[in-house]
């Protein structure tokens, strides 16, 4: 009965991770079963670690880690044995995927190639991520440390997270940043990642916007007389100085810096 149990279960969870590369990667849609295991990574590392997980529990030295590196060989994703993989985990690709010994990942999580749930520091105990259910993880994003993203939470590519995420929102920027997107929460793994927030971009947008509404004040102050009076070293300068500082070039006239020269003469 054990056995016939054990092996039930094992079929089931092959199932669900084949069934979740079929639903999450258009090109498996019209693939069979037999294929996916052969020649999807995502899903061959992720079976591989179920094994390796199994045993690691069990306490058997040694095989544990020889099925992980054999995985790491084969696939280019690497996951510790101890790491603790929930249901249907889809691996997009997969190659440079690191998954450290005390992340644990939720059900139908996404992870695209080059992310890594990692730690940041040489400290004992809980020092990699959770992930919770239904989170997807965008190419090249950097999870570090023992915080928690939550349920239904996207992170954007090449996203660096050091903090805890809420639940539902999407994360983007280094370091991360949880912004919304159109005020919608939709769960899965289609997410628009071209047209994702970026709040850095937002502010040196902000910042020229400003600089421009400045320039045309200044102009404006110049052509009607206003100009502030220059300081009483620069009006004692050189006759001639000074007329070459009034001349207009091209785009309007030049006006000598007011201060220090920054070049330290």
């Amino acid at each position: 009965m054990v056995g016939r149990s054990l092996i039930t279960a094992t079929v089931a969870e092959i199932r669900r991770d084949v069934g979740a590369a079929r639903s999450r990667d258009p090109a498996a849609l019209d693939v069979g079963i037999v294929e996916i295991l052969a020649a999807w990574p995502g899903v061959q590392a992720v079976l591989a670690h179920r094994v390796a997980h199994a045993l690691h529990r069990g306490r058997v030295p040694l095989v544990p880690r020889v099925i992980a590196t054999a995985a790491r060989a084969v696939t280019g994703i690497e996951i510790h044995p101890a790491a603790r993989i929930g249901p249907g985990l889809f691996i997009d690709h997969g190659m440079g995927v690191v998954i450290g010994e005390t992340a644990e990942v939720g059900a139908d999580v996404t992870i695209y190639q080059g992310v890594t749930l990692g730690g940041t520091g040489f400290q004992t105990g809980k020092r990699h991520p959770t992930v919770q259910d239904n989170v997807t993880i965008g190419s090249g994003a950097k999870l570090l440390g023992p915080i928690v993203v939550g349920h239904g939470s996207k992170v954007g590519a090449n996203t660096v997270v050091i903090h805890d995420v809420p639940p539902n929102c999407t994360v983007v920027g280094n370091p991360g940043h949880p912004v919304r997107v159109e005020g919608r929460r939709v769960e899965g793994p289609d997410t628009d990642w071209v047209h994702l927030p970026d709040p850095i971009a937002d502010a040196i947008k902000g910042l020229s916007l400003r600089i421009a509404a400045l320039e045309r004040a200044a102009q404006g102050e110049h052509a009607s007389g206003e100009a502030p009076e220059a300081p009483p070293a620069q009006a004692a300068g050189n006759g001639a100085a000074g007329e070459a500082d009034s001349r207009a070039g091209p785009t309007g006239p030049v006006n000598r810096a007011i201060g220090p020269n920054p070049a330290g003469g």
